[in-house]
């Protein structure tokens, strides 16, 4: 029951006549949604991607319309739905049809104030658009009213491999076709609306259980999972038409999606903060920098790449080792500090080693500029290459270069996650003394922490080195470690699909709403006070963690502890039985 009506006191007979009403007016508000993107929404054609036209709806106006026909099925099957059954167990179709009034009522509103700012004025706004957001009214309304629906069933279906297989590539394939058409939009408000009909799409199929059978498709072909995902995003580039724009925010969004697994092992697995984390991705790419062979460098030893890469990755390491080992002594706000000071004195050491200061190693504040393209077994990243008859800029090969260091990183990540060695961290993440107390070397754990999460930075700051063509110490900021520490605690603290998800996001927003710099800490902010106040656990939840989160819930509970048998029972089938977990 909702809790509007949770609140009337009505007879079962009017409480019936007033849920179907609720739906009625759901299927009616999603009806004058579709007849909305028939008529014209805006005057002026600067205005979100030109919806000014009548009876030809634009793209953005076509997945509108696909909000909209899954609001009207989701109203519409409990009507028809009237007998307990299969079809109707699976689905929460209330609770689904409640997210997607919501999501009407969003994207109306986000149109016709996209319209209103880029036209100059509301007046601008066409019967469409107006129609469109009382649409949007009506739907939120009637889902409001709705009662809940019962914890849907689908993903306990058990289904055909080959099915779950299609489920699969077919899921890829959508977000490779949402990925291509949201970096092709221009205009801030045409982003923002698309932005926010995915939200409350994805909203919609999680509250009604499809993702749960999903989820379920994936947990059983994990490997197939793995191989489609590295190939949809290896088929990317070929989306963009060449436009380099859009491929230099993805390269970005690898770059700083394989930091923020580096800093997912300290502060996810081992639970350790560290606010200093960037310093280590500059150590790699000044590093990369300085042995590259440009001419602003004062070391004359150009080693292969793949040698570079291992030293950026050692130097780091070696910082990660030199600040460890006295500061890994305290904890909790201390080490934050400490963490915090360390970035700030990279910076400030990176500036001094300009010759007058110290040695001349960085050129000071000018850093080291002309940092030539990469060029691996004949292969120039800065060149445009012909593939399969397309044309692909230096950022798609950057891309893929940084694909398969975020590969790299993936596969050490989750082998270290599952090893001895992730167990003793998430011990001492939840209880350190007791860690302690039970034979765990905490110290050295914590250690080996530090200097694996620093290497894996390093690795990507030096590709980051030859992307950017030149490396500053202004560029490693302690703003950069916040973000890169509200990208693990947003996607979700100690997985990996979380972090890559809640780097995405922090990463892509500012590069698509660059009218809205200025707010920026602003906007994380009330992203996060969001995702603490809502989802605490981030989006992807950690099993533990979302335990922990959600301690009450006792469904989840006996979820996560079949979750966690199945885990010890394949990974150690000799060291404890099912009986003792349970």
């Amino acid at each position: 029951m909702s809790r509007f009506t949770s609140a009337l006191t009505i007879p079962a007979e009017k409480l019936e006549k007033f849920q179907t009403a609720a739906h009625i007016g759901g299927i009616v508000a999603a009806a004058l949604g579709i007849v909305s993107v028939l008529l014209p929404w805006s005057y002026a054609h600067e205005a979100l991607d030109d919806v000014t036209y009548s009876a030809a709806p634009s793209p953005l106006q076509y997945n509108y319309i696909g909000l909209a026909v899954i609001a009207v099925v989701l109203f519409a099957a409990p009507l028809v739905l009237r007998k307990p059954g299969k079809a109707r167990d699976w689905v929460a179709w209330n609770t689904g049809a409640r997210f997607a009034g919501y999501g009407l009522l969003a994207t109306g509103f986000v149109g016709v104030a996209a319209i209103g700012i880029e036209s100059g004025g509301l007046i601008n706004v066409d019967p469409g658009g107006w129609l469109a957001l009382v649409a949007g009214v009506v739907g939120a309304v009637s889902g409001l009213v709705l009662f809940r629906s019962p914890e849907p069933s689908m993903g306990r279906i058990k289904t055909n491999t080959i099915v779950q297989i299609i489920a699969i590539a077919g899921g890829l394939a959508a977000v490779l076709f949402a990925a291509a058409f949201a970096l092709g939009l221009s205009g801030a408000g045409a982003f923002l609306f698309y932005l926010t009909f995915a939200a409350f799409l994805a909203l919609t199929l999680v509250r009604t259980g499809v993702f749960g059978w999903f989820a379920k498709c994936a947990a059983d072909n994990k490997k197939i999972l793995v191989l489609a995902a590295f190939f949809v995003a290896f088929v990317f580039p070929f989306t963009q038409n060449g436009s380099d724009a859009n491929m230099s925010i993805a390269t970005q969004v690898l770059i700083f999606s394989a930091t923020a697994l580096g800093l997912n092992i300290v502060v996810g697995l081992v639970g350790l903060l560290d606010l200093g984390y960037i310093a280590f991705l500059g150590a790699g790419a000044f590093t990369s920098a300085v042995l590259s062979g440009s001419l602003y460098s004062h070391i004359h030893w150009h080693p292969p790449f793949i040698v570079t890469v291992l030293i950026s990755g050692c130097v780091s390491s070696f910082l990660g080792l030199i600040i460890g080992t006295p500061t890994l002594r305290v904890s909790g706000d201390y080490l934050a500090i400490v963490t915090l000071a360390f970035g700030e004195i990279f910076r400030i050491t990176m500036n001094n080693l300009d010759g007058s200061d110290g040695p001349n190693i960085t050129n000071g504040s000018n850093g080291i500029n002309n940092v030539p393209e990469l060029s691996f077994l004949g292969f120039n990243f800065g060149d445009a290459h012909q593939i399969f008859g397309i044309q692909v800029g230096r950022f798609a090969n950057y891309f893929w270069l940084m694909l398969l260091v975020l590969a790299v990183i993936m596969v050490v990540f989750v082998n270290l996650n599952r090893s001895r060695i992730g167990r003793g961290w998430v011990a001492i993440r939840e209880d350190e003394l007791a860690a302690e107390a039970m034979g765990v070397n905490t110290f050295g754990l914590k250690i080996l922490a530090f200097a694996g999460g620093a290497f894996l930075a390093g690795l990507a700051g030096a590709v980051k080195a030859h992307y950017d063509v030149s490396v500053t110490p202004d560029q490693y900021v302690f703003l950069e470690s916040a973000f890169l520490l509200a990208a693990v605690v947003l996607g979700g603290m100690g997985t990996v699909m979380g972090v890559l998800i809640g780097a995405t996001i922090l990463k892509l927003l500012p590069e698509k709403l660059r009218f809205f710099s200025d707010y920026r800490l602003m906007l994380f902010g009330l992203l996060l006070v969001f995702m603490m106040r809502f989802r605490p656990e981030g989006i992807i939840a950690d099993e533990r963690r979302q335990l922990e989160f959600h301690a009450e819930d006792e469904e989840l509970a006996e979820d996560v502890q079949e979750e966690l048998i199945a885990y010890h029972d394949h990974f150690n089938p000799d060291a404890v039985t099912t009986e003792d977990l349970r």
